[in-house]
């Protein structure tokens, strides 16, 4: 046999061409190593061997680049496993790949999450007339909330305002963000009208601003303010109510760089994360606690970004607390 048909006998990725009685055991149990080692000419069983120890796949991409090599050390010093110098740079090599793979796929998701016209996915429960019944009621409450948002977002598609800092008034037909926020604090002024009117007639008050809402400002001759206007930049002005100077800062760049008003949207998006962030991701319980928040309904998107950026931090979290358990 010459050297070449040695060394791909060696390295090749099937055990029944190496050891047919106790493949199939140790299939069983690799904790997905076989996958993450494959392309990198790691011998099926030196990745039978960590995964005896303990060791998984995602445990290994969650280790720093020193927890490797203190492990691959104990294999071979302590538990006298010849591993091969290319096998070390290939463990190495397959979990730096790993890794890049779920940084990508992560990052697309949070790419996407902050897109235009998030596509909202109702989850199907429910097999009986009674359930399907129910459902489609809970949907139509639903409305004022979250059910129409991409509606809402797809029909805004030109930004009747413009890029403006503190103070600053626009000139020209569109009108700046000062006077944005402005109709914020109008639709809460409307609210309270609604409620007033509700009370007298004995009629349920409604808490957020709602199509009612909407309707009365038709009505009482304020035709700037529409649901789908409103929904739209609410976590603009959210980040307004919560960190002024941080809002401030953002209009005041992106009026120097001259960008439109739909890429200072989107910026608002990553300090309000932030913030949330401080308080367990909770971004209800900071609309709510607030006094000029707790009317309006929390953009889906903004929960949505809330979540990734808590999941991306569980898993960091996960990462340093391995770590700790491997220095013994």
């Amino acid at each position: 046999m010459g050297p070449d048909a040695f060394t791909s006998t060696l390295f090749k990725w099937d055990p029944r061409t190496i050891l047919p009685t106790c493949s199939s055991s140790l299939m069983e149990g690799t904790g997905g190593l076989e996958e993450l080692f494959h392309a990198y000419g790691v011998r099926y069983y030196t990745a039978a061997k960590v995964a005896e120890l303990g060791f998984t796949a995602r445990t290994l991409v969650d280790m720093k680049e020193e927890e490797l090599e203190h492990m691959m050390n104990s294999l071979s010093q302590i538990f006298r496993w010849d591993l091969l110098v290319g096998e070390r740079y290939g463990i190495k090599a397959a979990v730096r790949a790993e890794r890049r793979r779920i940084q990508d796929h992560h990052q697309l998701r949070i790419d996407s999450l902050s897109q235009e016209g998030v596509q909202q996915h109702k989850e199907a429960v429910g097999s009986t007339w009674d359930v399907r019944k129910r459902m489609r009621s809970r949907s139509k409450m639903m409305s004022d909330e979250e059910e129409e948002e991409e509606e809402e977002e797809e029909r805004q598609r030109e930004h009747p305002f413009i890029v403006t800092e503190p103070g600053e008034v626009a000139r020209g037909k569109k009108n700046g963000l000062d006077y944005l926020f402005h109709l914020y604090e109008q639709c809460r002024d409307f609210l309270i009208q609604v409620q007033h009117i509700a009370k007298e007639h004995g009629q349920k008050c409604p808490t957020k601003v709602t199509n009612q809402v909407f309707r009365f400002a038709k009505k009482a001759g304020a035709h700037c303010i529409n649901k789908p206007k409103m929904r739209h930049y609410v976590h603009c002005y959210a980040l307004h109510c919560l960190d002024k100077d941080t809002s401030n800062q953002l209009r005041r760049q992106f009026k120097e760089t001259g960008q439109n008003v739909g890429a200072w949207r989107q910026a608002c998006y990553n300090p309000l994360v932030a913030i949330a962030a401080l308080h367990h991701h909770d971004i209800d319980s900071i609309f709510n606690s607030h006094p000029c928040l707790s009317i309006w309904y929390v953009p889906t998107k903004l929960r949505q970004l809330c979540h990734a950026h808590r999941n991306n931090s569980a898993s960091t979290s996960t990462s340093t607390s391995t770590h700790h358990h491997l220095l013994f």
